[in-house]
């Protein structure tokens, strides 16, 4: 799934603004103007599309925790340079609290069945035997599911 898609998906659940997404951006560190935003949620036919690297979709998904959870105490966490399907489904719960039944859930809304095995198996260390790989569809789901959930229209 590309990271500008995603983007603009998760601008759409939750109903962002430009100062709010700025804001966010803001919260994981990272300034950015209305201008670099605009181009990174165009569609890439579009003119002036400008690709979002890895490192910049961690920091809103940080900036996503922040926001909702606050800051921790210490250091704050760096934004990873590269990004997985897991990587993302893991901070969008913790960004949102939930537990592996609300994802299942969630993901039900959006027409698609998991068990809690297959679930927690996306949260695994990537060399333990259970680790499973969580594919675009899945992610995609997912985030279709909140937008049901959340939307609610």
């Amino acid at each position: 799934m590309l990271n500008n898609d995603l983007l603009r998906r998760l601008r759409y659940v939750f109903d962002y603004n430009d100062i709010e997404m700025i804001n966010i951006f803001k919260l994981g560190d990272l300034e950015v103007s209305r201008d670099v935003l605009v181009n990174w949620l165009k569609k890439e036919e579009d003119e002036g599309f400008q690709s979002l690297h890895d490192i910049k979709l961690a920091t809103f998904l940080n900036g996503l925790i922040v926001k909702n959870r606050g800051r921790r105490d210490g250091e704050q966490p760096k934004p990873e340079k590269t990004l997985t399907n897991n990587l993302i489904l893991k901070k969008l719960k913790i960004a949102l609290s939930l537990r592996d039944d609300d994802i299942i859930d969630i993901l039900k809304l959006a027409g698609l069945n998991a068990s809690s095995h297959e679930i927690s198996a996306f949260f695994r260390n990537p060399n333990q035997p259970q680790y499973r790989l969580c594919k675009d569809q899945m992610l995609r789901n997912f985030v279709h599911g909140l937008q049901i959930k959340l939307r609610k229209n």
